[in-house]
């Protein structure tokens, strides 16, 4: 006899659902009947949870939220060396949205319903946490005298974010998260060894 489910056990199934959906079909398509239907469940066991289809995105929006957010905070809680710090807190973030490739869709897809608005606003403001870590550990970095003299923090920081924000793109193209992690390391250090290279900024 199968054990029941607790309502914990199936909120996670379904949020995982959602996520799945988001990244196959974009998230403005996802409908509780495609939940339901990728769980073997009905759209009223899918109410029981979750009350309205706006419920679930508020539920999906926490959980991403606090997985960016817990990547910032322990980055910031480690007594390591800054550089290290920078990378991680660049890697780590790759390696939430290879496990979570939903993620930049749920960010940049229009939404004419409206029906994502919260979570995305949500979301961003869980993404400014992570540009201020990412401009601390920049700081922390700079001032030790691992990076070269004349660099702008703001400008690092844009340049950082772009290595993301090129393989995120890519991710969007090809629908395939299986080497973000990978390419972002390397895409990384390359940049990282550009602002550690000798002479001043022009």
């Amino acid at each position: 006899m199968n054990k029941r489910k607790t309502s914990s056990d199936r909120k996670a199934e379904i949020l995982t659902a959602t996520l799945d959906l988001a990244f196959e079909v974009g998230p403005d398509h996802v409908t509780t009947g495609m939940i339901a239907g990728r769980l073997g469940l009905t759209q009223p066991a899918i109410y029981k949870h979750f009350p309205k289809k706006q419920d679930v995105w508020s539920a999906v929006s926490e959980t991403l939220c606090a997985r960016i957010s817990e990547n910032a905070q322990k980055n910031s809680q480690a007594d390591q060396n800054p550089m290290d710090m920078l990378r991680q807190l660049v890697l780590g973030h790759l390696q939430m949205i290879a496990e979570v490739p939903a993620l930049p869709e749920i960010m940049v897809t229009r939404d004419p319903s409206g029906a994502l608005s919260e979570a995305r606003r949500r979301i961003q403001a869980a993404m400014n946490g992570f540009r201020a870590a990412l401009t601390l550990d920049f700081e922390n970095a700079r001032m030790a005298g691992l990076f070269r003299a004349g660099l702008r923090t703001d400008d690092s920081v844009v340049l950082l974010f772009g290595v993301i924000q090129s393989l995120v793109l890519r991710l969007i193209v090809t629908r395939d998260p299986a080497s973000l992690v990978r390419d972002g390391q390397r895409l990384l250090d390359l940049q990282l060894s550009l602002f550690a290279g000798k002479g001043d900024v022009g």
